[in-house]
């Protein structure tokens, strides 16, 4: 149905839809179409399909004729190429008129009735039924030199035998049979050696449809026909003698010939067949049924019990159906979706569902009403901050500049997001807080305030509703944010705009009433006059938190129970929540019917049960855990049921899985309220369920909580459960949604305390971090930081240290860190000359410091390294990269305690009094390289000198430190981001991107290349490898005598890693002075 398109704009009012299947099977279909404006019922055998119309048009504007039937040949040209209906129509009633009445007493003026009568004669075939058993034997006429076989067929099942016959005279057998939807024609020749022939024709015939064979073989000569289709026939001009025999197998063949000479390879037939002509003669199957002549089994004759189980499509999310015999399956490739009938998301709801499991910021695909009829859309998830941003982009530059146009017209600036507005919408009405931040740069172009009140400027947001407010203003204040603010340029307008300047001016903010949100289309009125100029920018849609992820309630005793409406979930229902809980048994939750039920239960400490009826009798599908579920820690429960299985899983235990019966009850029936905890007398639940999803909607749980009495809205306790995502001594700190990562005392930064922060040096640079804070006014006297103990006291003497960061640099010798005291103890960690690490301990009571030298390895090669140092009283365990960890013993009288720490040092050592003589010999010039996450015991001096902390105070910094990740140890250095990675291709291409479905669960979505250009690109590097290497060999024949190439190596260098190194070894004294011995000539 078409009702007329807009040839100036995108309305599209054509409309096709379809129902129904198998028709063509001898019985009277009823057929209703029911229309009001855009409104269409299409009734077919009482069941009624309900749509709208495309466009935006309600009147179907007919010509002056209608046709039933088909297209005369007279008539208009039609946009259908189907042929002309053949059978048998009745009652054709048209706005109230009966057209068949009409046609028949000849009172239709003018009447157009061609090639029909008034009565139902149509020729009817008989057709046979096939199961798994059967078989039908036809007679046929001996020693014919033709074999001529033909006959319709119908079928779901791609594989099967249609047809058996042996050849008289011991000449061989005919098969032909269906195999991968293909007919195949197979004959046996044994007249002197064992040969054989083999033919195919045709492709998807296992649809239900009627396809007819055709074949004909004689000597050296056979052709196989589908569908009549003679142009595609398949000949065959190969040695043939053909005799035909008796007897004509159609669908199977009897048991007691499975001990001849033939082998049958394909299983039986199943489907319908019809028209079946042996022998140029068609056969007569009432008399096959009477056994005369012929014989059967298992058949069903003037019957085709053929059922279309993909109408209506249980394939969810348009999962291509596909079925046999007795089942169907569901396709879900490239959908989204997975399950039996695609039925569940593979994607997270949101990005707070991505942060929890350990994501970092990226683009992602979310789909937030899960197993709802919205599809995923692909967001960016800024998880750099404690809440988690989504960010919905679109196609607007920003500064665009708006097109003037004449004062009847305005300026309209359509906005394309990069998801449907009923997509965003799931998006904003599940976040906590929306924004979008919206700027006017103008001259001489006015934006809110008019004469006569009427805005010159609007923008239009969700449901197409107009607003007259800008960003930093609110709903029905018609004021820019300097309105709202009162520092407007001009004090008599409420934006900087409206004071019609001939300088630039700038009127922006954040529009922030989400139900407001997102900004569609912006337009634009005062760009008309002379010299008006205008820009205009529009932000991403940004919005924080998910409501739905921590939706929680808690259920105090076990009596307490919430009621909702009536679950509907009929063919197909999915259940998704978490629970804690200190009890060993309890109800979830109930909905029942009059026989049918579905239920979730706590059975035991390590059972979890659900089970449901469809009118089939009780299932019950249980899950049973290793460790109890009873333990006050978050677990997730994930039931669903359809008509092809029920399925039930918790955590990540495996999935227990009941397949439904083939045949029998598929809709769940229920009719009482859905019930929360226990009702009805059962044993309730006691504890907390939180993120209630049915079929993809989430339930309230904490609004229905606080309007019933005895609940508590929310749960406590989160840490309990996500605690340990707070990595590298990260404190969780309990929140009313959720939870968050407290990293003051750790030397990372970041959501869940696993982002390094580090930091490039340059040669000279130092900083020092100062255990004691500096004494404010100290040369007041009477002051009061004067009078402190905290500051007059020096921080306590050191039993035992724990030092920790990474590092990366290529220059040696250097100071890396170094802690000095007000007495003679210090800590060093150096990099020695031949770039091996060493830490020296002083703690007293010894005549010379303690080293420790990891001489196994050079650490000056640029690469990131991680050291650990542990001490405890007289043990020192060092830890190096990924090595296993060496303890060291410091002398027995050596003392334990590490004196009146002073400063820490970083890079250089600056520091007043007597230092160690060989740690000036290091000091020079200084390391040049990057350190990262530094922590000495519970103090992070690198993070405090860049970001502000209550220890930033304690630093001093000398030169310009510079924040860098170049030093992160591999073990934590996180992913680069999107934003920054050269090779990530999402942030160009966001909006237009195609869906790369079937990722690893909970993986950032990159836009996936498919194989066809991995082999592309894999022979243009093959091909550009190949001509590089013949370059190289012809460079080196070119040239191949010209020259002979002489060197003085050291001693020493085949043992040392460069060429400096083999120089240091073989002189101790070597500075920078080389040898004139030691030069390499090139002669």
């Amino acid at each position: 149905m078409k009702l007329r398109s807009n040839q100036l704009g995108p309305i599209y009012g054509h409309t096709s839809v379809m129902t129904g299947s198998l028709l063509d099977d001898h019985h009277w279909h009823s057929v209703v179409i029911e229309r009001q404006g855009r409104s269409i019922n299409l009734t077919l055998d009482r069941g009624v399909q309900h749509f709208r119309t495309n466009g935006e048009f309600d009147y179907l504007d007919l010509d002056y004729e209608i046709t039933f039937g088909g297209i005369p040949f007279s008539g208009k040209p039609s946009s259908s190429s189907r042929k002309n209906f053949k059978g048998c129509m009745e009652s054709i009633n048209y706005n109230g008129i009966n057209i068949t009445d009409l046609a028949r007493r000849k009172k239709l003026e003018p009447s157009n009735v061609g090639n029909l009568s008034f009565s139902c004669v149509e020729p009817y075939t008989v057709p046979v039924f096939f199961n798994a058993t059967s078989y039908l034997e036809v007679p046929g006429r001996l020693n014919q030199d033709l074999f001529s076989v033909s006959f319709q067929f119908r079928t779901w099942n791609p594989n099967g035998l249609l047809l058996f016959s042996q050849f008289a005279e011991n000449l061989g057998n005919v098969e032909i049979y269906l195999t991968e939807s293909k007919v195949g024609v197979h004959i046996n020749i044994t007249q002197t050696k064992m040969s054989q022939i083999d033919i195919s024709s045709g492709s998807g015939l296992n649809d239900g449809q009627w396809h007819e064979v055709r074949f004909l073989a004689k000597e050296n000569f056979a052709v196989l026909t589908i569908d009549g289709d003679e142009a595609s026939a398949v000949r065959t001009n190969s040695p043939l003698q053909v005799k035909t025999g008796e007897k004509y197998f159609f669908g199977g063949f009897l048991n007691q010939m499975n001990n001849s000479s033939h082998s049958v390879l394909q299983p039986s037939f199943q489907g319908c067949m019809q028209l079946i002509q042996v022998d140029d003669q068609l056969v007569n199957l009432y008399e096959v049924a009477q056994r005369r002549p012929g014989s059967f089994a298992n058949v069903s004759i003037d019957m085709c019990a053929i059922i279309d189980r993909c109408v209506p499509n249980h394939c969810e999310h348009g999962g291509k159906c596909s079925q046999t015999w007795h089942s169907f399956q569901c396709t879900c490739e490239e959908t989204g979706y997975s399950g039996a009938t695609c039925h569940n998301s593979i994607y997270e709801p949101s990005c707070e569902a991505y942060k929890h499991l350990g994501q970092t910021s990226n683009y992602y695909w979310i789909d937030p009403d899960g197993s709802g009829p919205l599809g995923p859309l692909k967001v960016y998830c800024n998880m750099t901050e404690d809440k988690v941003w989504t960010i919905v982009s679109h196609d607007l530059q920003m500064q665009t500049t708006v097109v003037g146009y004449s004062p009847e017209k305005y300026s309209v600036t359509q906005l394309v997001y990069s998801a449907s507005m009923d997509q965003i919408s799931a998006v904003t009405s599940s976040a906590e807080h929306c924004e979008q931040y919206v700027s006017y740069f103008c001259k001489m172009s006015r934006l809110l305030n008019t004469p006569d009140g009427s805005p010159y400027t609007w923008w239009v947001g969700k449901a197409n509703e107009k607003h007259y407010y800008w960003g930093g203003s609110g709903p029905g204040i018609q004021k820019c944010a300097c309105g709202i603010e009162r520092n407007c340029t001009d004090p008599k307008y409420y934006c900087n705009c409206d004071a019609d300047y001939k300088q630039w001016r700038k009127d922006a903010g954040f529009l922030s009433y989400k139900d407001h949100l997102p900004v569609s289309q912006v337009v634009v009125g005062d760009t008309d006059r002379q010299g008006s100029e205008a820009k205009l920018s529009v932000g991403p849609l940004r919005c924080q938190g998910d409501r739905n992820y921590w939706n929680a309630a808690s259920f105090p005793n076990p009596s307490s129970y919430l009621h909702f409406s009536t679950f509907q979930g009929e063919t197909s229902a999915d259940i998704s929540f978490y629970f804690k809980t200190l009890i060993p048994r309890g109800v979830f939750l109930e909905n029942l019917g009059n026989t049918d039920f579905i239920k979730l239960e706590l059975k035991s400490a390590t059972e979890v049960s659900f089970s449901f009826d469809v009118g089939n009798g009780p299932v019950e599908i249980v899950v049973r855990s290793p460790s109890p579920l009873n333990d006050d820690q978050w677990h997730r429960v994930t039931a669903e049921r359809n008509v092809k299985q029920a399925s039930l899983q918790v955590d990540r235990l495996p999935q227990q899985i009941r397949k439904a019966p083939t045949e029998g009850h598929t809709r769940l029936e229920l009719y009482s309220q859905l019930f929360v905890g226990g009702a009805g007398g059962q044993q309730g639940f006691l504890g907390c369920i939180r993120s209630l999803r049915m079929n993809g909607v989430t339930l309230d749980l904490e609004e229905r909580a606080k309007v019933t009495s005895g609940f508590k809205s929310g749960c406590s306790g989160h840490c309990t459960s996500y605690g340990a995502n707070c990595e590298n001594g990260g404190r969780c700190l309990e929140k009313y949604h959720g939870y968050s990562c407290d990293c003051s005392h750790t030397a990372y930064d970041g959501t869940f305390c696993n982002k390094d922060v580090g930091a490039f040096f340059e040669e000279g640079m130092w900083l020092r971090y100062n255990f004691q804070a500096p004494v404010v006014g100290a040369k007041e006297p009477g002051s009061r930081a004067e009078s402190s103990p905290e500051q007059q006291n020096a921080p306590p003497d050191l039993a035992h240290e724990s030092i920790r960061f990474s590092f990366s640099t290529t220059k040696a010798p250097c100071i890396l860190l170094y802690v000095s005291s007000f007495t003679t103890d210090f800590l060093a960690v150096l990099i020695k000359p031949a770039g091996s690490l060493q830490i020296r301990y002083n703690l007293g009571g010894t005549r010379e410091p303690y080293n420790i030298d990891a001489d196994h390895r050079n650490m000056a090669n640029g690469q990131p390294h991680s050291v650990n140092i542990t001490r405890h009283e007289r043990t020192v365990i060092l830890k190096l990269d990924h090595y296993p960890s060496v303890s060291y013993h410091l002398p027995s009288s050596s003392d334990t305690l590490f004196n009146s720490p002073k400063s820490l040092f970083l890079g250089k050592v600056i520091e007043t009094g007597k230092i160690d003589q060989e740690i000036h010999k290091y000091n020079t010039p200084g390391f040049t390289g990057c350190l990262s996450r530094v922590q000495f015991n519970q103090i992070a001096p690198l993070k405090a000198a860049l970001r502000q902390t209550n220890a930033s105070a304690h630093v001093h910094i000398q030169g310009e430190l510079v924040e860098s990740n170049c030093g992160a140890s591999p073990l934590t250095l996180s992913p680069m981001s999107s934003a920054t990675d050269p090779w990530h291709l999402d942030h160009l291409d966001s909006a237009s991107a195609d869906f790369p479905y079937n990722p690893g669960q909970g993986q950032a979505i990159r836009n996936g290349v498919n194989r066809n250009s991995a082999i592309i690109g894999g022979v243009i590097a093959v091909v550009i490898f190949t001509i590089l290497c013949t370059l190289v060999f012809l460079i080196r024949y070119m040239f191949r005598h010209k020259g002979t190439y002489h060197t003085n190596e050291a001693k020493g260098a085949e043992s040392a890693e460069s060429a400096d190194a083999a120089i240091m070894n073989n002189d101790p004294n070597f500075t920078e002075t080389i040898d004139e011995s030691k030069k390499e000539w090139l002669i």
